[in-house]
């Protein structure tokens, strides 16, 4: 028996091909590999998405999912990823909205600080507490931003620390973190604070606030008040953050996936290219009104502590608008630091904004690829209708010059024919030259695309010709074949002949 299953034991590895062997081992080693490339695609995909959250301040929505095998392990890993995942998913929702409400939050603190400041003196007298409830209301709307803010980080950090598989929450705070974060505290943290100052001064609600009486006894504190409240606006920083995570292009997966992998970083610039590329003058125009609306407020509360004609709203919107526009005609001019320090920075943003209008108006006046091969061709057909009755006019006056030779016209008559022959040959020439100068132009945009089908279509015919000269040089070595088959095949019968007539004659 132990024979007869040692016969067959070799009678089946006979059997077996000769490759099962390779081919087993081989499988056990892809299985190995797949298993290390698994792990080394999570490790991988963590680590591209901690340099993409700290390059796009945490406002990103990348998802890495590894690959896994099949089998119990793999399916645990698979659960544990997908539960990871939809914890993103609530964190990234949560950020959206706690952004939504810090926004808000600002918003509301401005204005009514806005209301706080227009209302005095025509509704604030001394005795009531209204300028109080206001600024008990900045105070309110100030805590609550604050709270946004720390909720919002709070999130930030959960986040990192889903994406970098559990690790130490300690980790993600790093010394540029807790500087943006202390940074973003207490520019969200200033609010007027005058109010509360003149309570405690007088022991009684009977006053008037900082801003409101332009003979205060305390400059100090009116020029600390109107300090606080012009760095107000430091709060509308976070526009750009609601915008980035509001925006289309985060959302849409097929924007992130093609981004990550060109690597790109989804940042607020990106947003505003892609919104100025989408929506040029809509963007700009909504800019330009907010910016205009804002500093010319921003004149009139300078320059209330003067008495003026800055501080009225209608001459604040003059003036901006002429230092906007860079042209500043000299009626009206700032007097305080603030004033003019107002009209600096909008002079600034003026010559920026100056700046894209040009290049969007620009790229909307340039003709695209069509319209450019349709004018430079129509432009080539009629530089070369004018070449050919340049070549005439020029062949005309020479027989006409010619012919006065021959006749002996009077010599004003043959100056007036080499004058216009001279004429006719440099407009000849200046044709032709510009005739030149558009061809180069021409052949200098080289259209991409065409040059690319072009070579597609030029290798597709090489290809045919190669496959059809491997075919012909097939077919020439069958007949070679074939022939020296029948050389062989004449030979062995003229031998068989030759010996058949060799017996015969002996």
């Amino acid at each position: 028996m132990s024979g007869g299953q040692e016969g067959t034991g070799h009678a089946s590895q006979r059997s077996r091909p000769p490759g099962s062997d390779e081919r087993r081992k081989g499988r056990l080693v892809c299985a190995l590999e797949m298993e290390m490339t698994k792990r080394a695609i999570s490790k991988v995909d963590c680590g591209n998405y901690d340099g993409l959250v700290h390059r796009n301040g945490g406002d990103s929505a990348e998802v890495s999912v590894p690959v896994s095998l099949p089998g119990k392990r793999g399916t645990q890993m698979e659960g544990d990823d997908l539960y990871r995942l939809r914890d993103r998913k609530f964190l990234l929702e949560d950020k959206k909205r706690l952004c939504a409400l810090s926004l808000g939050s600002a918003l509301l603190g401005i204005l009514l600080m806005i209301l706080h400041t227009e209302m005095c003196p025509l509704f604030y007298k001394p005795g009531t507490d209204i300028a109080l409830i206001i600024n008990c209301s900045i105070t309110l709307s100030t805590g609550c931003l604050l709270i946004f803010i720390i909720a919002f980080h709070y999130k930030d950090i959960r986040l990192f620390i889903i994406d970098h598989n559990q690790v130490d929450w300690r980790i993600a705070m790093t010394s540029h973190r807790v500087f943006l974060i202390t940074l973003e505290l207490l520019a969200c943290a200033i609010h007027p604070v005058g109010t509360y100052w003149e309570v405690g001064l007088h022991g009684n609600s009977s006053f008037s606030p900082p801003l409101c009486d332009s003979n205060h006894h305390n400059t100090a504190l009116a020029n600390l008040e109107l300090l606080l409240s012009v760095l107000m606006f430091l709060r509308l920083y976070l526009v750009h953050r609601a915008v980035l995570l509001h925006s289309k292009v985060l959302l849409s997966a097929s924007y992130r996936s093609i981004g990550s992998l060109n690597n790109i970083n989804f940042t607020f610039r990106f947003v505003l290219k892609v919104l100025m590329n989408k929506y040029p003058a809509r963007t700009l125009l909504v800019f330009i009104l907010f910016f205009w609306l804002t500093a010319s407020w921003m004149l009139t509360l300078c320059e209330r502590q003067t008495a003026g004609s800055t501080d009225h709203m209608e001459t604040a919107l003059w003036l901006i608008a002429i230092t906007f526009l860079t042209v500043g005609y000299g009626d009206v001019a700032p007097k305080t630091p603030c004033g003019k320090s107002v009209c600096l920075f909008t002079g600034v943003m003026g010559v920026a904004c100056t700046a894209m209008l040009v290049a969007v108006v620009t790229k909307k006046l340039a003709l695209n690829k069509g319209e450019k091969h349709v004018h430079f061709f129509m432009l080539d057909i009629q530089i070369s209708k004018g070449i050919r009755h340049a070549a005439a006019n020029v062949l005309r006056e020479c027989w006409l010059l010619h012919r006065a030779n021959l006749t002996k016209g009077t010599r004003g008559e043959h100056r007036r024919h080499q004058r216009c022959l001279l004429e006719a040959i440099r407009v000849f020439r200046h044709l032709r030259l510009k005739q030149r100068k558009l061809r180069d132009y021409v052949s200098e945009m080289v259209d991409l695309p065409k040059m690319q089908m072009i070579m597609c279509d030029l290798s597709a015919n090489w290809n045919n010709s190669y496959r059809e000269l491997e075919q012909r040089i097939l077919s020439m070595e069958q007949k070679l074949e074939e022939l020296s088959r029948s050389f062989q095949e004449t030979s062995k019968l003229l031998s068989q002949v030759l010996r058949h007539r060799n017996q015969e004659i002996r």
